[in-house]
């Protein structure tokens, strides 16, 4: 009897065994499934996306259509400026915002004899050349005011609201920092002896680092330096917040531009420089330039320089490089241009009546007519449309 028992048990206990290892490969095998189906899935999404992406970047457009339209009056001595995907207007007597169906943001009223603007991002500052008052917005109305103890020659503006201006004194020139409020962050004073005169001054986004190109002669000799300051924590130890800075013989830089808050390009009569760094910039790229610059575009990743072509059939030739200093594409275009505006990777070259818009491999993605005379084009937030500033409307056009 002990030894069937001992049979039934063993018997009894293989097959719970069995059942265990049974139930246990049944959720292996099922785990399996569930990751292979989630990988096969991922798989599908991402071959998806990419067709859909290679499609987006490969389409070319063959019109333009008017989805929207708004009656506006523009004053004939009004300057357009593109701002935050809304219309900035300004002249001698203030300025105005428009959001994108025509409707006023926001109104300022001054009085200037010779009006200087500069925008970063949704901020923009207008003050008067030789004037002494600085007014400060954003696309939701006015931030504040700066009062200067001295003559306005230059200013630009961080998109917080920080203004570095250049201001003039007799024997010197004063280079002053400001809040949107009118608060004094730093100066310092620059003369023809020490550092030459300012000739371009720009400021990073966040408003931690400046850029000056100064001209002076030394020795007989012409030069310029591009200087950079930087007024955060590395900066607040050296004299006059002085980080680095580079000189070049015999050389005009009239412009230099932040692309962003660690890259930043200047542009000479003879070359284009590149420099990078958040603290202390460095000099990452330098080309020679072998042909008269007519024009400098730029926006957060590329820089355009409009020279004449060479090319039979074609006027222009614009040489984009990349904030790296690599030459990204050359493209060769015949249309008298109103402006040139680079957004994400659209190139758009336009005037009253037509537009080019090319990728930033320089294919070209649509070319056509506008509908009306044109005086102002400004990118939307989809690739496809944009406000459309005529004499008489506020329109939105969409590209297909």
């Amino acid at each position: 009897m002990a030894n069937v028992r001992d049979y039934l048990k063993k018997r009894k206990e293989r097959k719970e065994g069995q059942t265990r290892i049974s139930y246990r490969e049944k959720i292996r095998s099922h785990k399996f499934m569930i990751f292979y189906r989630t990988v096969l899935v991922i798989l599908l999404a991402v071959g998806v996306s990419a067709a859909l992406y290679i499609q987006w970047k490969n389409k070319v457009y063959a019109e333009n259509t008017v989805v929207f339209s708004t009656e506006v009056r523009i004053a004939q001595d009004a300057t357009l400026m593109p701002f935050a995907g809304h219309l900035l207007t300004y002249s001698k007597d203030g300025a105005g915002c428009m959001d994108i169906k025509g409707n006023a943001v926001w109104n300022q009223t001054f009085e200037m004899q010779n009006p200087i603007v500069d925008v970063c991002n949704d901020v923009v500052a207008i003050g008067d050349y030789n004037g002494r008052t600085i007014y400060v917005m954003n696309t939701s109305g006015i931030m504040g005011s700066i009062t200067t103890n001295r003559p306005v020659r230059d200013f630009c503006v961080a998109d917080n609201g920080v203004v570095a201006v250049v201001l003039d004194d007799k024997d010197a020139t004063w280079i002053y920092l400001y809040d949107s409020q009118g608060k004094e962050l730093v100066y310092f004073r620059t003369t023809m002896k020490d550092s030459g005169y300012p000739v371009s001054v720009s400021i990073s986004p966040s408003g931690e680092l400046a850029c000056v190109s100064y001209l002076f002669v030394d020795s007989g000799q012409m030069k310029s330096s591009v200087a950079f300051y930087n007024f955060g924590p590395v900066g607040k130890n050296n004299v006059n917040n002085y980080v680095s800075g580079y000189d070049y013989l015999n050389s005009i830089v009239p412009f230099t531009s932040f692309l962003d808050n660690s890259s930043i390009f200047a542009v000479s009569d003879d070359r284009i420089m590149f420099y990078s760094g958040a603290q202390k910039p460095t000099v990452v790229a330098e080309k020679l330039l072998s042909d008269e610059v007519q024009g400098v575009y730029y926006g957060d990743e590329y820089v355009g320089l409009v020279v004449n072509s060479t090319q039979s059939g074609n006027r222009y030739r614009m040489d984009v490089y990349h904030r790296s200093g690599e030459l990204q594409v050359s493209i060769e275009f015949d249309i008298d241009f109103r402006d040139i505006l680079f957004r994400e990777d659209q190139i758009i070259i336009y005037n009253e009546s037509e537009c080019r818009i090319y990728n930033s491999n320089g294919t070209e993605k649509y070319s056509g007519d506008f509908h009306k005379s044109v005086l102002l084009l400004i990118p939307q937030s989809s690739k496809r449309k944009f406000m459309v500033v005529t004499p008489d409307s506020i329109d939105t056009i969409e590209l297909k």
